[in-house]
């Protein structure tokens, strides 16, 4: 189920947050319940995808450890698991907002197909990633009353999102070397100097969006004082980067997350900043 990568998730949060609805009680616990509920669909996708990829796993260099590949977990028991945590998680979901079901059910569907098809096709592997990262966004909308959430988010989490994918195909290349291909088909469509181009565009792209976002999304301080947050974006893209090309990791992106300390004090100092911005000043629309 892989609970460390439900921080992922944490993206369900962003129209709460940005909203203005964080210390509205009931908006919160719906939005919780919600993040619960995309873990746990989340969870069900991983199972599946590692039932599908239980064979190149065994002769991955890291992923062989994993329950299934190092026949820890039967696949009888994964397969019965899976479907528990999808019928449970889309009755749930139905119950507490039927829009917010069908991004759970888009959700799941999508990740079945890149499961299957999708991750083998390159670029568009990346693109599936980043549509998971949005429908974390949409998820978070469809389960409050938004009134000023900007459209610019939708923007910035896609190009974030591809950033992030780029930097781990590039990290798995790297670790990978020659046999890249023969552990994941789609890596035999890149080379390190492909992905650094993309890695390029999407970051500059990524740093472009969100300050256009921070003076004229409509919901932003008028004193255009959201611009204060531009410098943590741009370390934490730039450390990012840095992790991937010369620290040589950045395969498990939210392991980065977890364990850069650095990574988590630029992260840090921007939530603060943006709760700051945006529940403090009395400039705020």
């Amino acid at each position: 189920m892989r609970p460390r990568q439900w921080s992922k998730n944490i993206f369900v949060f962003a129209a709460l947050v940005f909203d203005k609805q964080l210390f509205h009680v009931s908006a919160f616990l719906h939005t919780l319940a919600g993040f619960f509920l995309f873990c746990l669909i989340s969870s069900s996708v991983y199972i599946f995808n590692d039932i599908v990829d239980v064979e190149a796993d065994r002769q991955h260099p890291i992923k062989k450890n994993r329950p299934l590949p190092s026949g820890q977990l039967p696949l009888n028991v994964a397969w019965a698991a899976g479907i528990i945590l999808v019928a449970v998680t889309l009755i749930l979901g139905y119950v507490m907002d039927p829009e917010f079901d069908l991004v759970l059910l888009a959700y799941f569907l999508l990740n079945l197909a890149y499961s299957r098809w999708l991750k083998h096709i390159p670029i568009l592997d990346v693109l599936v990633l980043a549509a998971g990262f949005v429908l974390r966004v949409e998820a978070g909308v469809s389960l409050i009353d938004v009134q000023r959430f900007s459209p610019w988010l939708y923007v910035v989490m896609t190009l974030l999102a591809l950033y992030l994918g780029f930097g781990k195909r590039r990290a798995e290349l790297a670790l990978l070397s020659n046999d890249a291909g023969s552990h994941r088909k789609v890596l035999e469509g890149y080379t390190i100097p492909l992905l650094d181009q993309y890695i390029m565009i999407v970051s500059g792209t990524t740093i472009v969006a969100y300050s256009l976002y921070t003076f004229s999304a409509p919901n932003v301080p008028t004193n255009h004082s959201m611009m204060l947050t531009i410098p943590f974006v741009v370390y934490a893209i730039f450390r990012y980067m840095y992790l991937i090309e010369v620290e040589h990791s950045g395969g498990a992106p939210e392991e980065i997350l977890l364990s850069d300390r650095p990574l988590q004090i630029s992260m840090l100092l921007w939530a603060i900043a943006v709760l700051a911005v945006f529940y403090l000043s009395p400039s705020t629309p």
